[in-house]
C-alpha cells in the first residue's frame, strides 16, 4: 500500500471555504482511501491506498470538482518521498532562521516555469533550494523580511496560486506524522 499525505491548498485559512475534517475524512474513505486521518485543518491528509497515483489525481480532481471546486491544487507525496528530499535539504535549512518555508509543487504543475520565474528573482537576505517536492525557502531576518523576493514578489506571481505552503515547522511535522502513520500501520 502506497502512504501519501494529501497538501491542499485553499480550505480554512483566513475564515474562508470551510470544510469540516471529520465529514472530509469520511468522503474521502468513501472514495477508496483508507485510514483517512489529517494534521491540523488545513488540508493535510493522510491516507493509504493501493490506487496508482495517476488514477489518485484522476479521482481526486474530479472528487474536488464536484463537491469542493475551490480547492484547485494539491500535492501527492509518500514517506519515501519526504525522506529522500530530507536527505537532499541544505545545511542552512537544518539551521535556526527568521522564517523558513516549502512551497509545494502541485499537480500538474509546470514546475520548470516555476523554477524559472523564481531563479529570475532577485534574492535580499534569503536563501532557496529546489527540491523534488518544492521550494525550500529561507528567511533570515524578520526585520528585512518586507525586502525579500519572497515578500516583495512571489505573492504576485501568475504560479503562487497554484502551489501550496507550509512552514518549516508543518513541514517537520509532516514528517514526523508519516514516520508514526506508517509505524502504526505495522
Amino acid at each position: 500500500m502506497t502512504r501519501l499525505a494529501l497538501l491542499v491548498r485553499g480550505i480554512n485559512v483566513g475564515g474562508k471555504h470551510k470544510v469540516v475534517m471529520a465529514q472530509f475524512r469520511q468522503e474521502l474513505t468513501e472514495l477508496g482511501l483508507e485510514t483517512v486521518e489529517t494534521y491540523i485543518n488545513s488540508g493535510n491528509i493522510f491516507f493509504d491506498t493501493s490506487i496508482s497515483k495517476t488514477q489518485l489525481v484522476e479521482i481526486l480532481q474530479a472528487f474536488f470538482d464536484k463537491h469542493y471546486p475551490f480547492i484547485q491544487h494539491f500535492s501527492l507525496l509518500s514517506q519515501e518521498d519526504y525522506e529522500e528530499e530530507l536527505r537532499t535539504l541544505p545545511e542552512w535549512w537544518f539551521q535556526e532562521m527568521a522564517r523558513k518555508d516549502v512551497l509545494f509543487y502541485t499537480e500538474g504543475l509546470d514546475t520548470k516555469q516555476v523554477i524559472e520565474k523564481v531563479e529570475s528573482m532577485e534574492l535580499v537576505d534569503e536563501v532557496l533550494h529546489f527540491g523534488k517536492l518544492g521550494i525550500f525557502w529561507g528567511k533570515f531576518s524578520e526585520e528585512t523580511y518586507s525586502k525579500t523576493a519572497y515578500h516583495k514578489y512571489l505573492l504576485k506571481m501568475p504560479f503562487y496560486r497554484n502551489i501550496t505552503i507550509r512552514n518549516a515547522k508543518t513541514f517537520d511535522k509532516i514528517g514526523q506524522f508519516l514516520k508514526d502513520y506508517e509505524g502504526d500501520r505495522q
